[in-house]
């Protein structure tokens, strides 16, 4: 694998959905198994940032903009749109304040993912308001530079509404699955499901959480450390105060 270290590294978002009912599960999708990148990965919603995510009409169409000093409005406006995009989940206000429960209509999804729809049209066509507030930061991961694509990708984790139902977009993803973290982790480990390395690690975080509230407690308190895997003989490494302890990845497994 050649190393392409002029790579572009570009801004993208991760959300990892929660919920407790009937157990401890984390929403996660198939990738087509035509996508260039993670092609037939079980991964968690997610892609790069766009440029309708930095609108300025968000500012009266999104809540919660003082939690995103760290990060930016803009990746979790991403994050969002990537739920809705690939999973059907819309995590929005009503007017009264209470967490939009009507169904994502699939055509209108497969515009937005298209770009023949932007996705603030329609937040503001049904009358909500996206809230930031409701992702907390969970890690960040910059791609290596021995690979040919980069992303500045943060994971966001937050408790999925359950009056919203997951329905994959079958473009991007092909299936959608509520899973617990330990399950996704154990298919990998047996081949039965493809997960590509920082996926893997981060079920391996939320794993140790009990459910959705331990998970963002954790995560708040953890401090972040951005990870950026490097080339050392023939493993990849991460910095050890991350969260994820000593970790090597052979290069032959990416």
């Amino acid at each position: 694998m050649a190393e392409s270290s002029l790579s572009a590294i570009r801004p993208a978002a991760t959300i990892l959905l929660l919920r407790d009912v009937p157990t401890f599960e984390v929403l996660m999708v198939k990738r087509h198994h035509q996508i260039d990148f993670a092609a037939g990965a079980l991964v968690f919603p997610g892609g790069k940032s766009h440029q309708g995510d930095s609108d300025p009409r968000w500012r009266d169409l999104a809540i919660g903009f003082d939690v995103t000093d760290q990060d930016g409005a803009a990746l979790r406006i991403a994050a969002l749109r990537e739920a809705y995009e690939e999973a059907g989940i819309l995590l929005a206000r009503d007017r009264d304040g209470a967490f939009y429960a009507g169904e994502a209509a699939k055509d209108i999804r497969a515009a937005v993912a298209e770009d023949k729809v932007a996705f603030i049209d329609v937040i503001e066509d049904l009358g909500l308001k996206l809230d930031l507030a409701a992702l907390t930061v969970f890690a960040r991961w910059i791609t290596p530079k021995l690979m040919p694509k980069r992303f500045d990708t943060w994971f966001y984790v937050a408790h999925a509404p359950l009056a919203q139902q997951a329905i994959c977009d079958g473009h991007e993803a092909v299936d959608a699955e509520w899973i617990a973290p330990a399950r996704a982790l154990e298919l990998a480990a047996s081949g039965e499901r493809k997960v590509i390395f920082p996926t893997r690690m981060n079920l391996q975080l939320l794993a140790e959480s009990q459910d959705p509230s331990d998970a963002v407690s954790r995560s708040t308190s953890r401090p972040l450390v951005t990870v950026e895997p490097w080339v050392d003989g023939a493993v990849l490494r991460i910095p050890e105060d991350a969260g994820y302890g000593a970790v090597t990845e052979p290069l032959d497994a990416l």
